[in-house]
């Protein structure tokens, strides 16, 4: 089995959790995923099946949409609700909409972002979250994110006895982002603790939620030996942005030994193509300086 499922992953199961439940339900041990959801995050989980797993690096340029909520008046250690409380300020009255518009405004554009320190960002070997968990705090590298767009979502609640306030929102951002972290960065820019208290990932790798197979109706599909796979997306799925061209025999016999190719044999000179055979992508080529050859990038596939 080759190619990409857009599983939708429920609460309270690591991403690792649901490759290994995959490849005990598919019977195959080449599975992965591209973009660790937390066990509190549902949402798009796209998992690489097969020779799919080529793609991951692909399918993580897409970019992610997440929607969800912040709270205003608090902070935490993980920067979520699973954390402990480490600063609360009850807020005397709810922040307006223009408030907050113009503070999402300001995180919005390349930005730089520092990861949590509950988080698998590795620093001298080690995973942030062990460093965390020991009760040690280090230095961890800035990183650049681009955030697209970062707007509010209905309206907000206040809690008047608390002085809590619930931000829904809606966020595009690359790869990398950690929304924890762009929650409290929001509370910093309006002077006040911040937290993510909800969040879904509604789109990653391209792929839209209404688009997702849960666990379940998988298991099912294959005990009914259901051989109707439409949630199994070839890989082509994640190299949209390439031009496609196809392979003649003669080319593709050719290619699968590695052989460069002329630009006037495939009649391009597109900057990478993805050379397909009988209607599946088999692998990318790329243009080289002298603009006349083309030369191997990334095989996905021989056979």
């Amino acid at each position: 089995m080759n190619g990409i499922i857009p599983l939708y992953k429920e609460r309270g199961m690591t991403s690792h959790d649901c490759v290994n439940q995959l490849r005990r339900i598919l019977h195959t041990k080449k599975i992965g995923h591209s973009g660790t959801l937390d066990p509190n995050v549902d949402g798009v989980l796209p998992i690489c099946v097969g020779s799919a797993t080529k793609v991951v690096d692909y399918l993580m340029t897409f970019g992610k949409t997440y929607r969800g909520t912040i709270t205003l008046g608090f902070s935490t250690t993980t920067e979520d609700l699973d954390g402990d409380v480490v600063e609360e300020r009850k807020l005397p009255e709810p922040f307006n909409d223009d408030q907050l518009a113009s503070a999402m405004a300001m995180l919005t554009g390349e930005i730089i972002q520092i990861p949590p320190m509950y988080s698998a960002v590795k620093v001298d070997g080690r995973k942030l979250y062990q460093y965390a968990r020991a009760g040690k705090e280090v230095k961890r590298p800035e990183r650049k994110i681009m955030i697209y767009a970062f707007t509010q979502l209905g309206t907000t609640k206040f809690d008047k006895e608390t002085g809590h306030q619930e931000v829904h929102f809606e966020v595009r951002c690359s790869k990398g982002t950690y929304i924890r972290t762009l929650a409290v960065d929001l509370g910093k820019q309006l002077g006040v603790p911040a937290v993510m208290s909800d969040l879904s990932r509604i789109s990653s790798g391209g792929f839209d939620v209404k688009e997702t197979v849960t666990l379940d109706e998988i298991k099912d599909a294959v005990d009914e030996e259901n051989t109707d796979y439409s949630w199994l997306y070839p890989i082509k799925r994640a190299l949209a942005k390439y031009p496609e061209v196809p392979l003649t025999d003669e080319l593709w016999d050719a290619v699968k030994h590695g052989v460069w190719l002329y630009s006037e044999e495939i009649d391009t000179t597109e900057p990478v193509v993805a050379l397909s055979f009988n209607g599946e992508i088999k692998c990318l080529y790329q243009l080289m300086e002298n603009k006349t050859q083309y030369k191997p990038l990334k095989m996905f596939s021989t056979q």
